[in-house]
């Protein structure tokens, strides 16, 4: 099954930037604009039109070309297609669009293919749940261990999210360590999937702590050393917690294989994961840490459309009685 969205250029656009971002290193054969003109839309002042829109639609920078193909006949009635191509140097994307045949508007066709939605086929296998494993809602939260907003998440996920909930969802946490600004990140995630290969409970347990001891790891002198080998000896205190294979779970710590951890960062480049904490809830994306409510009115939603009644919203208190004079 395949979705279609006709938008008119009078509504909002996606920034040019993002469109070109997703284009870096594809070269297009752009024609000149005087070309352009003769062979696509013969009339210059059409062009210059369309051009106008496109760019303030867009936002496109004054140093960018903005280049017009040749106008075909399409299969939307009353409108021809037009390929516009936008570029400036090695960075080119060509987009079709529509322009109606009495040169009174532009807009796109965009087709989403539903039979297969990236957010909604996130690989989950061998990751730690918490909850009920066989619930039918999911919430996957791209997590990093060292950022203050994913411990606020977290501390609202747990307990008080799991408890709302109960048996009708489950938790799955993946690793997005943001290591320009947390450098003791992706250490601390490479110690957790140590702890998680062998027991599900202790990784959580070892998140729990770090999500509210994070400071403390970091430390007041930021030494990252120092850090490293707190994150090791809470990862080995968690072990015997647990009663995890010490010599397995020290030998993991030791060798710092980042290659799951890393594997999942690139997972979220692709899912579009723009910071953490980033949460999934059955292919619906929150990000950043909203209040508990707004979460809620998400995986109420995934729960409905799963064929299960939410709980009953969450009693409210009662006013505060008003003393008369």
């Amino acid at each position: 099954m395949r979705f279609f969205r006709f938008v008119s250029a009078s509504f909002a656009w996606v920034s040019i930037a993002l469109i070109l971002a997703a284009t870096v290193g594809c070269k297009a054969q752009a024609t000149s604009p005087q070309s352009a003109v003769k062979s696509g839309l013969g009339d210059p002042a059409l062009a210059r039109r369309v051009e106008v829109m496109v760019r303030s639609q867009f936002n496109v920078p004054a140093e960018y070309d903005v280049t017009f193909g040749a106008r075909k006949p399409s299969n939307v009635p009353g409108f021809d297609s037009l390929q516009i191509t936008i570029s400036h140097g090695a960075r080119t994307t060509t987009t079709d669009f529509l322009l109606s045949t009495d040169n009174k508007s532009l807009a796109r066709l965009e087709t989403f293919d539903l039979t297969h939605i990236p957010s909604q086929n996130i690989p989950v296998d061998n990751r730690p749940i918490r909850g009920n494993p066989a619930a039918k809602v999911t919430v996957i939260s791209y997590d990093d261990l060292e950022c203050p907003y994913c411990a606020r998440m977290h501390q609202q996920l747990f307990p008080e999210t799991l408890e709302r909930y109960r048996d009708k969802v489950r938790f799955i946490y993946k690793d997005d360590p943001l290591t320009e600004i947390h450098p003791w990140a992706l250490h601390a995630a490479v110690d957790s999937n140590c702890i998680a290969s062998q027991n599900g409970s202790a990784y959580w347990g070892y998140v729990d702590y770090l999500h509210a001891h994070g400071q403390d790891v970091t430390g007041e002198d930021r030494d990252l050393k120092k850090s490293y080998a707190t994150l090791d000896k809470i990862a080995l205190e968690q072990g015997k917690i647990f009663s995890l294979d010490a010599a397995k779970l020290d030998a993991c710590l030791q060798k710092q294989d980042e290659t799951t951890v890393r594997a999942s960062m690139k997972e979220a480049d692709s899912l579009g994961v723009e910071g953490t904490p980033y949460l999934f809830i059955d292919g619906e994306h929150i990000n950043g840490a909203l209040p508990s409510e707004q979460v809620w009115a998400v995986i109420d939603r995934a729960l409905r459309a799963a064929g299960v009644e939410p709980p009953p919203p969450a009693s409210q208190p009662p006013p505060a009685a008003t003393l008369g004079r």
